[in-house]
């Protein structure tokens, strides 16, 4: 999870990392009315050669559940390499540590985040595909 201000930063948050879904849902649906999210980010797991594969259409789902549900556009943004990115910031003696308390996802989100606000920053383009 990640926050962008009006000021085009990206900010981590913590990770839902509840396992019933439901919890997981409900903290979202918090998050959002709290920081009273306008638009929503999500990264779209896309294979290394662009194509979609089961986990990009978990993503695409995902993104229309908030869309339906909570009627928040949302952008899709190719997340290729980010865990990678986020992940070489840790120490390697904590990665593992750091994966399950869901601070590698926070540093991904943030990752793709702050390249969606980068691009929208350089005239509009960005680089979401629409779900």
């Amino acid at each position: 999870m990640a926050y962008g201000d009006d000021v085009g930063v990206a900010t981590p948050l913590p990770a839902l990392v509840a396992s019933d879904a439901l919890r997981r849902w409900a903290g979202l649906e918090t998050l959002l009315k709290e920081r009273r999210v306008t638009e929503v980010v999500v990264g779209h797991p896309l294979n290394m050669d662009g194509s979609a594969g089961p986990k990009a259409a978990e993503a695409e789902a995902f993104a229309r559940r908030i869309e339906t549900e909570l009627g928040l556009p949302v952008h899709l943004v190719d997340e290729r390499l980010t865990s990678y990115e986020a992940e070489a910031t840790i120490a390697p003696a904590k990665r593992r540590a750091a994966r399950r308390a869901g601070l590698v996802d926070s540093r991904a989100a943030t990752i793709i985040l702050q390249d969606y606000l980068d691009g929208l920053a350089q005239g509009g383009a960005s680089p979401a595909l629409e779900p």
